[in-house]
């Protein structure tokens, strides 16, 4: 039996960790296991020494890689053997998240022949920002200070800065998707979205704007949001076996295994 495949792109601001770190090996895991899904781990290049758009680059050659498989005589044979080329999903966490918006965008508006079809994307609190405050940043401004940790204002300021010196404005569209001058989003290259915000989350307002913006935007696909509440940024890279945690990798899971609707079809 063929199983869908996801290309998963891990978090940590573009800039440290990897794919086999343990935190997200084992996420990959656990997810894998309650999915019962072909994964790929995209290690992508990091900044400073690979600036964006180096992660993008590595994301888009990893979709051409799989695509590779379509006739099944690519090099990996447990994709050959395994692999139901027509259910391809992207999913990532915070950074991860903010590739898989980027690639999906590039997969819907003529960023390049990929030679596979996406059927969904799921973001994970995608690391989205901008340069006007909106929601709680207005008002959390006195977590200010603390810029490493991860419920601070601070960090998300800094950050595209660092990792895309050559175009440092948050107003850059791949990190501010509803930015004036953005694409539309109308163009997202796959049939249904899920995207994943925790309570507590900086990040959080973002990433219901970005939902709401994209079932506004005439996008004729089917976007779906999923809170987890009390809780903050990656939360359940700290303790999988939670049970929110456990409900976020089973709602995931369920994103993977179900049917578009037969209106829908992608």
């Amino acid at each position: 039996m063929h199983k869908e495949i996801f290309y998963n792109f891990h978090g940590s601001a573009f800039c440290v960790s990897s794919a086999f770190d343990p935190t997200y090996h084992n996420f990959l895991n656990s997810l894998v296991s309650e999915a019962n899904v072909v994964a790929v781990s995209v290690n992508y290049k990091k900044a400073p020494e690979h600036p964006i758009p180096a992660a993008y680059e590595d994301g888009w050659a990893a979709l051409q890689w799989v695509a590779s498989h379509c006739n099944g005589n690519g090099q990996e044979a447990w994709l050959n053997d395994h692999a139901d080329f027509g259910r391809i999903f992207l999913s990532g966490e915070s950074a991860g998240a903010n590739i898989v918006h980027n690639l999906a965008l590039a997969a819907g508006g003529g960023g390049g022949e990929v030679g596979v079809r996406l059927l969904g994307v799921a973001l994970v609190h995608p690391y989205f920002w901008g340069s006007t405050p909106i929601g709680s940043e207005a008002v959390d401004q006195e977590k200010k200070g603390s810029s490493l940790a991860v419920d601070s204002v601070e960090w998300p300021e800094w950050l595209w800065p660092f990792v895309c010196p050559s175009m440092p404005d948050n107003d850059d569209p791949r990190v501010n998707p509803v930015a004036e001058g953005a694409p539309s989003l109308a163009g997202l290259g796959c049939g249904r979205a899920l995207v994943c915000v925790a309570e507590k989350d900086v990040l959080r307002d973002r990433g219901l704007l970005y939902y709401q913006a994209l079932a506004g935007s005439g996008w004729m696909g089917v976007a779906e949001l999923f809170e987890t509440e009390g809780e903050d940024h990656a939360f359940h890279l700290l303790d999988l076996g939670s049970e929110k945690s456990r409900y976020l990798i089973q709602r995931l899971a369920a994103f993977f295994n179900r049917d578009m609707p037969p209106s829908l079809d992608f």
